[in-house]
């Protein structure tokens, strides 16, 4: 059955696309007299919050103090990180092991933090990986990652990850549909007969985190973006906005533009679960890694999985239906008590508020606009709460402070708007600096925001900063929410693009913080706890260095016997139990990574000597005063050497007084 929408004129969206040539007010008009005062973190103490940015191009995830901006760390995810050897070192590889092999690099946009009872718990961190689909989640007591999961059936792992309001699923959605694995080899021409969206339900163990694809839906193939699960009265709900509803394959700037409106598609994920639980899925063939990080190891593994369960929503009525909105929605975000959920065009001029118990009853009245492929439409004004009007050009994204009000940002006229729940009203509007995406207000997508500030995570900083060349840092706003006219705080660089972040009190997190690992709970299969147990073993051309690392020397320090063509391991121990002493290791002529290690922890650098002769390795990561003279040689030989294998650290002659 055809949609009752008239085609979109594309004019509408040009001419809105012009604005993106004005800037926003002046910054002295928005700007905070106290905001030095406000933003200052005296030297010894803490920030109030955690914010946990997505690296965008760089794959990784950035963690920042808040409010003084400062960055704390960052956190090696979806691509190799030569500070710390993440994907370099032997135990920290297979994190990146793909169905497609080793994938070095990808595309993080998304974090989202674990929920109990729809607040922001602080154990872990989950984030999308977007070119080879990845979900992955980090522990946040080590700010490492624990765990990554390959996406099957999923072309762009954009509209991920989002989790329900106990953490009971972690959810993935398809950005290009594409053919499903059964039926891969047909033509790109065929893409509305054969193109398919698949909706991944991840089930997340309450205890340990450890991640497993429950259920993919089998879903018609559109493009599919941002979403949120539903809360309160919505819980056994989520919401994923989509676009190119035209189902086109090629110039989707005008052949996705046909239409007014995309859709809201609303998934009552709980009858999925009980129709899972009935053995109504299907087993599919797919092929995908799922890589765990082990701290009594600390050592990776990965390993192929090979198939999925299926279940097509078109069999089951009553799994999913679709909501009209502006066209080309970039997500839907659902308010603290979970009762109303907001979702607006790139290119619109208004805000739609849409109701659950008004969705509810339009489903129950069946209250349709038509169906796309046997899934009902809902009328979109029966599903309509109200609309904020005139917000700005190109809403994008709503968070909420948790005392009635919304902000959302608007990318074409580069501002956040602020408006009251209740009436729709605008209330206030400030510049940002500039082409917003994102916004992030401290828990502002769970039942209990924090409030206080909202974070403007910007695409361009052309003037902000002092140039660097073509390529100019990215940006985040730290903006004062706490009265009725909001006031900037504070600019500040950020790693990669920083799509999206997710803001957290302190508290929750630090007060469970590893400052250090046990070295008697060391499992790895190379630790050397103690000195004496430095050695070097041969077998064939394989060559293990047990090493131990301590302020301030390795042992052993001097090692003969290696052979042109031996595979060398350099399994290193830092033995130290102190907080804030990390050794690192490097030998010359590596063509991989340096390792940094922490505390208690093992970490091992695969060497292939290129050539004969004296080669000195040292501590990479300055830890003491007499960091420098952490140090030692090794002498590799032709490969037909008799040299044999040793190693030693030499006399002590302090020791001998």
């Amino acid at each position: 059955m055809k949609l009752n929408y008239q085609p979109a004129l594309l004019f509408t969206a040009l001419t809105a696309l012009t604005f993106t040539a004005c800037k926003p007010g002046k910054v002295s008009q928005a700007t905070d007299e106290d905001a030095a005062k406000k933003v200052y973190v005296a030297p010894g103490k803490y920030d109030e919050l955690y914010m946990f940015a997505s690296g965008g191009f760089s794959g990784q995830v950035a963690s920042y103090g808040i409010p003084s901006g400062r960055m704390l760390k960052v956190i090696p995810v979806f691509s190799q990180n030569a500070e710390n050897g993440y994907g370099y070192s032997e135990e920290t590889k297979p994190m990146l092991n793909t169905s497609h092999g080793f994938v070095p690099w990808d595309d993080t946009h998304h974090p989202e933090l674990s929920k109990t009872n729809g607040e922001d718990d602080g154990r872990w961190l989950f984030i999308n990986a977007n070119n080879t689909p990845r979900i992955a989640r980090l522990n946040l007591a080590t700010f490492k990652t624990d765990e990554i999961l390959e996406l099957p059936n999923v072309g762009g792992n954009h509209a991920s990850p989002f989790c329900t309001e106990n953490t009971e699923y972690v959810v993935g959605n398809t950005r290009f549909s594409i053919p499903l694995d059964a039926a891969k080899n047909v033509s790109i021409a065929d893409y509305k007969k054969q193109f398919k969206g698949a909706a991944t339900f991840i089930k997340v163990d309450k205890n340990s985190g450890k991640m497993n694809i429950a259920f993919q839906l089998v879903i018609p193939g559109f493009n599919y973006d941002l979403a949120h699960a539903g809360k309160g009265p919505s819980h056994d709900w989520i919401f994923f906005t989509c676009y190119n509803t035209e189902q086109a394959n090629t110039l989707l700037e005008v052949n996705a533009s046909q239409r007014d409106k995309d859709f809201i598609m609303a998934v009552n994920w709980k009858k999925a679960e009980e129709l899972i639980g009935q053995g109504k899925g299907s087993k599919v063939p797919a092929k995908y890694a799922h890589n765990v990080w082990d701290e009594k190891t600390h050592s990776a593994s990965s390993t192929m999985m090979n198939e999925v369960t299926m279940l097509d929503v078109q069999k089951y009525p009553g799994l999913i239906y679709y909501i009209p909105c502006p066209k080309s929605p970039h997500g839907v975000d659902v308010e603290p008590n979970g009762e109303l959920f907001v979702a607006s065009g790139k290119l619109a001029a208004v805000i739609p508020v849409f109701s659950f118990k008004k969705m509810l009853k339009a489903i129950e009245g069946k209250q349709y606009d038509g169906d796309f492929d046997g899934i009902p439409v809902l009328k979109y004004n029966a599903v309509l709460e109200g609309e904020v009007e005139k917000p700005g050009l190109g809403p994008l994204h709503t968070e909420f402070d948790g005392q009635g009000y919304a902000y959302t940002s608007m990318f074409v006229s580069s501002e956040i708007v602020k408006w009251k729940i209740a009436t729709r009203e605008i209330i206030d509007r400030i510049p940002t600096y500039y082409s917003i995406g994102h916004l992030s207000v401290p828990g502002g997508d769970s039942r209990k925001p924090y409030g206080k500030y909202v974070i403007a995570l910007n695409k361009i900083t052309k003037d902000r900063y002092l140039p660097t060349g073509p390529e100019l840092t990215q940006s985040a706003q730290l903006i004062d929410i706490t009265g009725n006219k909001m006031k900037l705080l504070l600019d500040f660089p950020t790693i990669g693009e920083p799509h999206y972040a997710q803001t957290i009190p302190a508290e929750k997190i630090q007060k469970n913080s590893v400052k250090f690992f046990k070295l008697e709970e060391n499992n790895h299969t190379y630790a050397t706890k103690a000195e004496k147990d430095a050695r070097v073993i041969r077998k064939g051309n394989r060559v293990d260095i047990y090493m131990t690392a301590i302020r301030s020397h390795l042992a052993p320090d001097n090692i003969e016997g290696i052979k042109m063509g031996d595979e060398v391991y350099f399994h290193v121990t830092n033995l130290e139990q102190d907080w804030d002493v990390p050794h690192g290791f490097a030998v010359k002529g590596s063509n991989n990574a340096e390792l940094l290690i922490m505390p208690g922890e093992t970490a091992t650098l695969k060497w292939n000597p290129d050539r004969s002769g004296i080669f000195p390795f040292y501590c990479t990561d300055f830890c003491s005063a007499l960091h420098q003279e952490m140090s030692g040689y090794v002498r590799v030989s032709d490969q037909g050497s008799t040299i044999p294998i040793s190693y030693k650290i030499g006399d002590n002659p302090l020791a001998k007084k």
